[in-house]
């Protein structure tokens, strides 16, 4: 099976338009691009990548999948399109005519002020398009929001949902128990999956241990099953708190326990299927 890294980012700076990467973040505050992240896919043995947005402007999806199309390793892009307007139907018809690596979209719920922009009806209506162009949808929330996006998934149970970060818990302070009631009250949606990234930036960045985070795992695994987990490494983003060879060595121990069927699911089978990447 295939290894594929089912959550990463490329970006040229700027600092105005990436206003999110703070003073403290500032390990991150220059270009990452293809030629960054190869050598630590070659390292690591992964096959390929899905890369994300990271600007909600249709010029990044420009962007990424002019990137996808020079990299053979990225093998499908998540993008943006604002899915309240009027004319999603045709911003999707177009991009399936013509971009076939582009695979799904996220908006940065995070970002928003409450759940109105979630549970919306245009944000609804958008959302309502997306199969019927094969298309998935990556949520990206805080905890605070898991109850509303449990409401939205129920809505629609034909579209496939995946959730980035596992939400995001507050690992630095041990927060788990809204959480995990939470996560598997959205994890009894069956077209919801889950991808297991970002846990180092949701700790301690300079002090954290590998058994801060098997306690988060634990409910993740329990909750969606092997077949709806994915591994992600949230690279460069995970510059932040140990890099991508820390990340992914966490996950490799705590799967040590699993069959190897199990761990080729994770590490690849499951963000193939879920994404419909073209495997050659």
């Amino acid at each position: 099976m295939l290894k594929i890294d089912a959550h990463q980012h490329f970006w040229q700076f700027d600092p105005l338009r990436d206003n999110w990467i703070t003073k403290e973040m500032s390990a991150i505050a220059r270009d990452f691009m293809p030629a960054d992240l190869l050598p630590l896919l070659q390292r690591n043995e992964i096959d390929g990548t899905i890369l994300v947005q990271t600007c909600q402007t249709e010029d990044d999806n420009t962007f990424m999948l002019r990137l996808a199309e020079e990299n053979p390793y990225i093998k499908g892009v998540v993008g943006w399109v604002d899915l309240r307007a009027e004319n999603i139907g045709q911003r999707l018809q177009y991009y399936k005519d013509q971009f076939p690596k582009l695979k799904g979209f996220r908006h940065v719920l995070q970002g928003e002020p409450d759940e109105k922009f979630m549970l919306g009806s245009e944000f609804k209506r958008g959302i309502s398009c997306l199969a019927h162009y094969q298309y998935t949808y990556d949520i990206l929330i805080y905890p605070r929001h898991l109850k509303h996006a449990e409401k939205l998934v129920a809505e629609f149970p034909d579209q496939k949902f995946v959730l980035d970060h596992m939400a995001k818990p507050n690992i630095k302070n041990k927060e788990i128990d809204e959480w995990r009631k939470d996560i598997a009250a959205l994890a009894k949606h069956r077209n919801v999956s889950c991808k297991v990234s970002g846990m180092l930036t949701e700790a301690d960045w300079y002090s954290w241990l590998t058994a801060d985070f098997y306690p988060y795992l634990d409910v993740v695994f329990d909750s969606f099953g092997m077949n709806r987990v994915m591994y992600g490494s949230d690279w460069p983003v995970c510059i932040l708190a140990g890099g991508y060879n820390r990340a992914l060595e966490i996950l490799q121990l705590y799967t040590s326990r699993l069959s190897h069927q199990e761990q080729d699911l994770f590490f690849g089978g499951n963000a193939i299927d879920f994404y419909n990447l073209d495997i050659e």
